[in-house]
């Protein structure tokens, strides 16, 4: 995508040499806008109609906490996700982290120098657990260009999933991955944003030192094999119970999904949360710790593996 931070070259860390182009969110001013103010004060138990849908008014127009505001900011400069001239889709789930993200981006978006669009795409697998239909409704009352991508991913899972591979949830994720670099390219988006926090981040490097002896996590913004689009995870920064309290005061439409596959037992991730949960309260640092030692992980800037950094076997 055009702008100084959307260049191949530029989707690595490094120093930011000039602090006036580019994302100055977290120096921004502390004073909200009078619509911001308005929405999120006493008309959070007011509703707002759209398509037989009602929504609680504080929902469409939240105000957005400076830490959270900042820890974006800090990370879309960080990692040079987004630049001048960029066309952002946001992938939608409906759940707490992502509709957090989209509208911390709508914001840094108003009080932004760079100017650059935002869409959302959501998938539906058709799946009777999970309807994100209300979604649609939302994204007319905010203003956002909407994407309703539906395909029946689980009904193609039994014919289609490598049964050397049987996994179901890996099936449904490379599904929704490739039905959202579709849309991009055809409506020519240049990064998709997704969700994933810094929980997420950290749980992710514990499973895969532990399970694969790799150094590995997700990425801050990376290329994807192609090198046509981008992926970024504004949220990488930003700890899960953040988005949980944001979410919950602004009283989001949230969307939740009991796929079967997913949620019928136990998983690993859980249990690596339940870990981490545990090891904070005895050493209450641990996730910034983690941060640091993270940072050059996620600052890998392509979608290859085989250039991540592995541990000597």
């Amino acid at each position: 995508g055009g702008g100084a931070y959307a260049r191949k070259d530029k989707a690595t860390v490094e120093e930011d040499d000039n602090k006036d182009e580019g994302f100055l969110f977290g120096a921004a001013e502390d004073a909200t806008s009078a619509w911001a103010e308005g929405a999120a004060g006493n008309m959070a138990n007011t509703v707002a109609k759209a398509g037989g849908v009602q929504f609680a008014a504080g929902s469409l127009k939240p105000k957005i906490p400076g830490t959270l505001r900042c820890l974006v900011a800090e990370a879309v400069r960080e990692f040079h996700m987004i630049g001048e001239g960029d066309k952002v889709l946001v992938g939608l789930s409906g759940g707490k982290d992502s509709l957090t993200m989209l509208h911390v981006l709508l914001e840094l978006r108003r009080r932004s120098p760079v100017k650059f669009e935002i869409g959302a795409a959501t998938v539906d697998p058709q799946t009777p657990e999970y309807d994100p239909s209300p979604l649609v409704p939302y994204m007319q009352q905010l203003g956002v260009e909407y994407h309703f991508l539906s395909k029946p991913i689980i009904e193609m899972a039994k014919t289609s999933m490598d049964p050397k591979r049987p996994s179901l949830c890996s099936f449904c994720s490379r599904m929704k991955r490739g039905l959202l670099y579709s849309c991009m390219r055809e409506h020519g988006y240049t990064c998709l944003a997704l969700g994933q926090h810094l929980d997420d981040v950290v749980e992710s490097f514990v499973m895969s030192a532990w399970h694969n002896g790799a150094l590995r996590t997700m990425k801050a913004n990376y290329w994807v094999q192609q090198d046509d689009v981008r992926v970024i995870r504004p949220l990488v920064l930003v700890r899960e119970s953040i988005c949980t309290s944001f979410a919950r005061q602004a009283q989001l439409p949230i969307i939740s999904d009991n796929c079967p596959a997913c949620f019928a037992a136990p998983k690993e991730r859980h249990r690596i949360k339940m870990m981490l949960s545990e090891q904070e309260v005895e050493f209450p640092k641990l996730f910034p710790s983690l941060l640091k030692t993270l940072r050059p992980l996620l600052s890998i800037a392509h979608a290859n593996k085989e250039n991540d950094f592995f541990r000597d076997s």
